[in-house]
């Protein structure tokens, strides 16, 4: 059982204690790696640098949504001082004060809810009327396709395609695309709305590759998609749209849009570089492998596994770093997420190894849980065993929660305030 629920200096990043069969050096280092990575990608700075230059002659605005809304919300006001106006939608849980000339919502991710749909409607009201003269500054982050949402069918029809969309195991290029298309502020359609203002959009990344049209669905970027396109995939995934939906389908999204500039503040290469470097410190050689991971959960866990299994043993301290976004296929009705996944997909093979695999998103949450990942190690399969658990039986379930829960393997920051995709990491300690 868990015997404390301990908050260190960092203010955010929480660690479970407990009586479990875990290697507790490679634990605490998990841990350390966790928390300077992701304070390197903390979007203060970042969004100062972005606003460097930034002098409109009229009023200024602030629209933010997604997950870090509310951190980038509040460096850009402390840089810029008091808004005309402005609007920030984050999702549950992630506002963390007061900021001046703004009025913060939280809402549901990453199914919308009413809530969602009533701050977009604030967000919507703010930057309706404005003039030429007048500037909006758009602070966007990753979750911002079910947090800044106008839906053009019935909601609950929406939330149903959205739902269908994550457990087909689409990914987050295939489900934007058809998001886009069900919404009046996705695909460039708030920038529109702003129009004749001109829109300043500072950007976080969530995406592989950066792709602006597709980080939180491009409100305010021309879409690159096709109605062609959001149709395959479609049929592909064998969504349920009514006709309604699927009409919007068949209705292009803006191509061209004369009133953005945007600037990318952050992405998941930051993230990798950070988590390198935070390995190196703790004295193993870091090896990146990838920073576009993009598979099932499992397999990619099952990947990292084999790395430990190849290495172990050889008298070398070396971590081996992938960072990105998998995807997970919903089988069963348990609790969960990619990291979470992922992390115990290797356990077997790290089984009886002086290594461990952990992953973590790099915003704090990880599914529908209170966790931004997990930890597994050469102590982790045993132990489950001892639970009277298996590995592929939990995998079927999709109750990576509960199982790495029993086993001290849950890794719990709370929101980081960012959102730059997922880290993964092999230690083998030699």
């Amino acid at each position: 059982s868990i015997l404390s629920l301990e908050r260190d200096s960092n203010n955010y990043y929480f660690i479970i204690r407990g009586v479990f069969a875990m290697n507790t050096t490679l634990r605490a280092q998990a841990e350390t790696i966790v928390t300077a990575s992701i304070h390197a990608v903390l979007p203060d700075e970042a969004v100062r640098r972005a606003l460097q230059g930034f002098a409109p002659a009229g009023r200024v605005f602030l629209a933010a949504a997604g997950k870090a809304a509310w951190q980038m919300a509040h460096a850009a006001v402390e840089v810029l001082g008091r808004p005309d106006g402005g609007v920030v939608i984050t999702k549950y849980g992630h506002v963390k004060g007061e900021i001046p000339g703004v009025t913060c919502y939280e809402a549901a991710h990453p199914v919308p809810d009413e809530a969602g749909f009533a701050a977009t409607e604030k967000a919507l009201a703010l930057v309706h009327g404005l003039t030429a003269q007048d500037a909006v500054l758009f602070l966007l982050s990753g979750g911002g396709s079910a947090l800044l949402e106008k839906p053009l069918i019935p909601g609950a029809e929406l939330q149903d395609i959205t739902s269908q969309l994550l457990a087909s195991g689409a990914d987050i290029v295939e489900v934007n695309t058809i998001r886009k298309r069900l919404s009046g502020v996705k695909g460039g359609r708030f920038a529109l709305a702003c129009a004749p203002a001109q829109v300043y959009s500072i950007v976080l990344s969530d995406i592989l590759g950066d792709p602006l049209d597709m980080i939180a669905s491009g409100p305010a970027c021309p879409d690159s998609s096709t109605c062609a396109e959001a149709k395959a995939i479609a049929a592909r995934y064998g969504l349920k749209l009514s006709p309604a939906a699927a009409a919007l389908l068949e209705q292009e999204t803006p191509k061209a849009l004369d009133n953005v500039t945007t600037k990318i503040t952050g992405s998941v290469r930051e993230l990798c570089a950070a988590a390198a470097d935070a390995c190196r410190k703790a004295g193993y050689t870091p090896v990146l492998l990838t920073d576009r991971l993009n598979c099932e959960a499992r397999e990619a866990g099952r990947f990292l596994g084999s790395i430990a299994q190849s290495h172990a043993g050889q008298g070398q301290k070396l971590a081996f770093l992938a960072g990105g976004e998998t995807v997970v296929h919903l089988t069963g009705h348990g609790l969960g997420g990619r990291n979470q996944e992922l992390a115990l997909a290797a356990a077997p093979a790290l089984a009886g190894l002086n290594a461990c695999v952990f992953s973590v998103g790099s915003d704090g949450t990880d599914g529908p849980t209170d966790a931004a990942g997990g930890y597994t190690d050469g102590d982790t399969d045993a132990a489950l065993t001892a639970h009277g658990l298996t590995v592929p039986a939990v995998l079927a379930d999709n109750d990576a929660y509960h199982a790495l829960q029993a086993v001290g393997g849950l890794l719990v920051t709370g929101p980081t305030g960012t959102n730059v995709n997922d880290v993964s990491v092999v230690l083998v300690q030699g």
